[in-house]
């Protein structure tokens, strides 16, 4: 009993392999453009989440924090809190990497598929 493959059996796998290669494509560049955003969040609640592909400027709180996001990263430009330690730090745009402004109960997070270079902080 010999095995052969017939025309319509080589057809069926040609098929699949174009479906899971189109597949493949459509979640690369599709999927890789919207997964790059920012979560903001104020007192735990989410209060918005926004494309870091698309320049803007957030105004969070009611107007305590301006976030502004340009070329893929995003920045905390003003905040009324006194320290101003949330404006101070550098622009976030890698995985898990976040701005906080602790008086006013603002956390800006990444969620990317570009990981940060950093695992941990240690002194």
């Amino acid at each position: 009993m010999g095995i052969g493959l017939k025309k319509k059996d080589v057809l069926l796998a040609l098929i699949i392999l174009c479906v899971i290669g189109f597949t493949v494509l459509i979640r690369t560049y599709i999927g890789g453009a919207g997964a790059n955003r920012v979560v903001i969040k104020v007192n735990g609640a989410i209060q918005g989440v926004y494309s870091l592909a698309e320049d803007r400027e957030i105004e969070i709180n009611e107007g305590t924090n301006i976030l502004k996001i340009k070329n893929g990263e995003a920045d905390m430009v003003e905040a009324d809190c006194p320290d101003q330690l949330c404006v101070n730090q550098k622009p976030v745009s890698l995985d898990h990497e976040s701005l906080i402004c602790l008086p006013n109960r603002v956390v800006v997070e990444v969620e990317s598929k570009e990981e940060s270079e950093y695992d941990a902080v240690t002194n």
